[in-house]
């Protein structure tokens, strides 16, 4: 293969891994995914090797953790604000339903409704609602900074992949 069509197989790839990472930012857009398809794709392409079968491995596995961390964190969130775990339930259904019903913002918008409603119904007090919101956006805030650390280390993995594969 000429040296051009490497550079550029890495270059679009590249590209696509950067689109993937910064699309993290977007709470909807499915960057973990980007990012593990392109990876995929260069692989495909160029080949795996022992070293590209074993780091995709790894990178496979970042991806599935990855896509789940912000559930994780965000139920962990709300229940540090002192939601129940039967709110933290229905809010997960509900976003899960809320995005397939009305994609892409539905599942955005119905989850933390559903934790600030079923929160202010349990316990009558406004006060305790709002927590249970807060803690919910703040375990979203802190899966971003988890989401893109695991994007940036998959991005380390198949560079190490390129450069010694």
């Amino acid at each position: 293969m000429p040296e051009w069509l490497h550079v550029s197989i890495f270059a679009l790839t590249q590209i696509i891994v950067l689109f993937g990472l910064f699309g993290l930012i977007v709470p909807i857009f499915p960057g973990m995914v980007v990012i593990w398809l392109a990876i995929l794709g260069y692989g495909v392409i160029k080949g795996f090797g022992n070293l590209g079968v074993v780091l995709f491995v790894v990178i496979t596995l970042l991806m599935l953790f990855g896509t789940m961390v912000d559930n994780i964190l965000m139920g962990a969130g709300a229940r540090k604000g002192g939601a129940s775990w039967t709110t933290i339930g229905v809010a997960l259904v509900a976003g899960i339903v809320g995005t397939l019903v009305w994609p892409p913002f539905g599942g955005i918008i119905a989850a933390p409704l559903v934790i600030f409603s079923l929160e202010y119904w349990r316990s009558r007090d406004m006060h305790i609602a709002w927590e249970a919101l807060r803690g919910l956006a703040t375990g979203w805030g802190l899966s971003f900074v988890v989401r893109f650390g695991i994007g940036l280390v998959m991005m380390a993995l198949w560079w190490l992949w390129v450069w010694r594969g």
